[in-house]
């Protein structure tokens, strides 16, 4: 059967990767973004960039962002009527400009509107797929959407916007790079593409966020974990992601918890759970994924042990917990939210090319093992 990889958007990156966006100097740009991007002067450095363009910003963008900051980014722009959307700040201001770009080419049925996507975060690899994660607050669900007309024109990486990023935002962000990459590799859509990504993205990440860890200033370490979350992006992208993924969706969604802190905190639960009862290829995939994180073993179950063990150690170290208690949820809460929770991981669509069919009963041990 023939299989395809996908065309990325044009990848600017390094020191002056701002600069590319002077092509765009006599349009009409919107700028989507949240409040501290316009405060901090973060829109400004853009604007200063293509100083003869048209702008208009909506600075509205909040976490997890709802179809309500859809419709009010929207209708911000649609007098304005944008040539280009620039998308700039974490994976929430990311996806959101991309819900605010189909929503304004439905409306305006005049062709496409071409979507710069600027991340401020080194995590969602937004900046490079189809997905875009959607909230509804209301019964507290978080929903992938997944569109070619999603993945942006252009993506830019600036390693000077992710200086200001807090430690501990950087470490959730980073642990989401590490779990898109591992996914993408061991996932049912693997390829020989995704793989080289994926591969890359873990060395990148396994040896650099540490560094980001212990100097928020390296721009070095910055530059190269900036670099793994696109490339993980691009890997998942064009493989799919997993059940660590559909859980996360669930639990982030109903629990209010950061999606790269509950990735971090499933992904040695689901590569335990995967690994036994794994196919051949499965198993090996994992193994090679531990040699790639410098885990040298003979026997394939073994290395993936030691890389559980390797992934917990350094959650302690960045202060990840292990459990949602430990977290401080409330474990009558998750009691009670139980059965939506696996009913949601199950029908995520993540959770679709994860190598091992998960049952109900399979996610419901899996939440009271996260539960703690």
């Amino acid at each position: 059967m023939a299989r395809s990889f996908f065309s990325c958007p044009d990848v600017y990156f390094g020191d002056e990767a701002i600069t590319a966006l002077s092509q765009f100097n006599d349009k009409r740009v919107g700028i989507v973004t949240d409040d501290f991007m316009v405060t901090s002067g973060k829109t400004r450095y853009l604007i200063n960039a293509m100083p003869q363009a048209s702008v208009c910003i909506y600075g509205e963008v909040k976490p997890d962002p709802s179809v309500d900051i859809l419709t009010a980014g929207a209708a911000r722009f649609k007098a304005f009527k944008p040539d280009v959307i620039i998308a700039l700040g974490g994976g929430s201001s990311l996806d959101a400009a991309k819900g605010i770009k189909v929503t304004l080419e439905e409306y305006f049925n005049e062709g496409p509107i071409a979507l710069i996507a600027i991340p401020t975060t080194s995590g969602s690899g937004s900046e490079v797929t189809s997905y875009a994660i959607i909230s509804d607050p209301q019964n507290g669900r978080k929903y992938p959407l997944i569109s070619a007309h999603l993945v942006p024109d252009v993506a830019i990486l600036d390693p000077n916007l992710v200086l200001s990023v807090p430690r501990a935002v950087a470490v959730d962000t980073g642990m989401d790079v590490l779990t898109h990459a591992i996914e993408a590799f061991v996932s049912t859509g693997a390829s020989d593409f995704s793989d080289a990504l994926a591969e890359k993205a873990i060395a990148l990440t396994w040896r650099y966020l540490p560094q980001v860890f212990n100097d928020e200033k390296d721009i070095t370490a910055r530059t190269h974990m900036h670099n793994a979350s696109c490339m993980a992006g691009m890997a998942f992208n064009a493989a799919g992601l997993g059940l660590v993924h559909g859980m996360a969706h669930a639990i982030g969604g109903m629990m209010h918890i950061p999606h790269g802190k509950i990735n971090a905190m499933l992904l040695p639960l689901v590569i335990d759970f995967n690994s036994k009862q794994a196919s051949p290829e499965t198993r090996d995939r994992y193994h090679r994924c531990a040699r790639i994180m410098g885990i040298e073993h003979a026997v394939p179950e073994q290395a993936i042990a030691l890389m559980t063990q390797a992934i917990r150690q350094i959650n302690r170290h960045f202060g990840i917990p292990a459990t949602l208690s430990e977290l401080g949820t409330d474990r009558a809460k998750i009691a009670g939210l139980r059965t939506a929770l696996v009913n949601a991981a199950l029908a995520d669509g993540c959770t679709a090319s994860n190598p091992r069919q998960a049952t109900a009963q399979d996610v419901a041990a899996l939440i009271d093992h996260i539960a703690g």
